[in-house]
């Protein structure tokens, strides 16, 4: 074949497949973001077949984006890819002086490394073997050493210079720490009785007092928490949380997650009550400093692999995990301290490893709950395209989760023919609205899909998101 007409047939076929690409939005997409009263300027989507070098759909892709929790997939893939799918957190153990038949003479020490999946029940098994390991009685202080993580980290410019949204008390608001136990959660369950609605905590801690003003109402459930307010004052060892609203029995069991002590407080107060529950004796203080050189290591513990551990992180866009991740990356691959900045930098070094050069991305905090973090539709594309080629995306897929069946995505398009065909991660703060992942289509292809929606009516975005997944579905 003559080499000068192949040239120019294949520079058409370029332009006509980039001519397809721009091409208007699916007609039922575009009349579901008109419905919405969402213009397509704010609106971004890329779409491409995983085995395909050009997009089948691209719509103002190349903007730079607010992404949300979106942005959680560029942590977790980068973090999958530089610290491998088996990388363990471990927490240490270690003591100041000597022990003598089950008596600690000094104090306890616990070196935290940032495991962003440490609960109470990891901390539970961490003291029962210090006690296997012969420590019943601890004559000294507890000793929480944080230097793992820059004493700085999470400090951000935030939306009321105070917490990300006036939530201060709300859990996803909580600041990484390198010992982090439970993510510093008070989960508060709502319960309706015969005549009057009871307020627990599920994990108790005797430091938290409840004082219970809800009353029983009758309807549906609907938007069960705005029917209540809280407030929370924190005295010098306790804080007092009190309710007020009304709770319908129709809302079943319900919960509602906050942070209201710091972390080294919630430490504190869990080791307390642990040990004693253990039938361990402490009656000592709490102390924030580094190891000392001469202390002895008891026993070290080490966390489920992070290929577990991206899961709840993605299916249930756990910023505060997302962000000791990407601090977890700082540390290991630039050094500790570690801190946010280092965390981006690491993150764009791996990048331009993969000759994937992102410049409007954006990185404050690794988890999407940022109004600064951005990215756009067709690098996100891209990196999702990459992930599917890589050795980690068994791992990385089964951390999204599955559509119309968990996580987030749970109760989207159930019943319709897309129902468990996909794997999406959801994305939403104010003015953002946001969905990404793959699609299998009905011909058992799959698909890149990412939507963007940067405006003030995004909230209402959803159905347009739907009809974008059922049209790659269908197409």
């Amino acid at each position: 074949m003559n080499v000068q007409l192949i040239k120019p047939f294949f520079m058409l076929a370029m332009l006509f497949f980039s001519t397809l690409a721009q091409a208007e939005l699916p007609s039922t997409v575009a009349d579901a973001l008109k419905k919405a009263g969402i213009p397509q300027t704010g609106v971004a989507i890329f779409v491409q077949p995983v085995d395909a070098a050009l997009p089948t759909l691209s719509q103002n892709a190349d903007k730079s984006l607010n992404p949300a929790s979106l942005m959680k997939l560029v942590t977790t893939h980068a973090a999958l890819d530089l610290l491998t799918p088996s990388y363990r957190w471990k927490t240490e153990v270690y003591r100041d002086s000597s022990l003598d038949n089950g008596v600690l003479n000094g104090d306890l020490i616990i070196k935290g490394n940032g495991d962003p999946s440490f609960k109470a029940q990891e901390f539970w098994r961490l003291l029962m073997s210090l006690q296997q390991a012969g420590v019943k009685e601890i004559k000294g202080d507890l000793v929480i050493d944080k230097s793992h993580f820059a004493k700085n980290v999470g400090n951000r410019k935030t939306f009321d210079n105070e917490t990300f949204d006036k939530e201060k008390w709300r859990a996803y608001n909580a600041e990484p720490s390198a010992f982090l136990v439970n993510g510093r959660n008070t989960s508060f369950k709502f319960v309706a009785a015969e005549n009057r609605v009871n307020v627990s905590q599920e994990f108790e801690l005797p430091e938290v007092q409840i004082i219970n003003n809800m009353k029983l109402s009758q309807g549906v459930c609907g938007d069960w928490r705005s029917r209540f307010g809280y407030t929370v004052k924190q005295n010098a060892d306790a804080s007092v949380v009190t309710f007020s609203g009304t709770f319908s029995p129709d809302c079943g069991e319900r919960y509602l997650e906050l942070s209201v002590f710091d972390d080294e407080k919630y430490a504190f107060y869990t080791f307390k009550k642990l040990w004693r529950e253990l039938g361990g004796k402490f009656s000592g203080n709490l102390k924030i400093q580094e190891l000392p050189l001469s202390a002895t290591k008891i026993l070290e513990q080490v966390s489920d692999p992070l290929g577990y551990v991206i899961r709840d992180i993605n299916k249930w866009s756990n910023n505060l995990m997302a962000r000791q991740l990407l601090l977890t990356i700082a540390a290991e691959k630039i050094g500790v301290p570690a801190n946010e900045a280092k965390g981006e930098a690491a993150i764009r070094s791996w990048l331009l490893q993969k000759n994937l050069k992102f410049d409007e991305l954006v990185i404050e905090n690794g988890s999407g709950l940022s109004r600064i973090e951005r990215i756009s539709a067709q690098h996100l594309g891209q990196l999702l395209v990459s992930a599917y080629h890589s050795a980690i995306m068994p791992e990385f897929m089964a951390s999204l989760p599955i559509l119309a069946q968990d996580g987030t995505v749970k109760k989207r398009l159930n019943g319709s023919q897309a129902d468990s065909r996909a794997h999406l991660k959801t994305g939403s703060i104010d003015g953002v609205s946001a969905i990404a992942g793959y699609v299998l289509d009905s011909q058992n292809k799959r698909h890149v899909v990412v939507m963007l929606v940067n405006h003030a009516r995004a909230g209402a975005s959803q159905t347009a998101q739907d009809t974008l997944i059922e049209w790659v579905y269908q197409e």
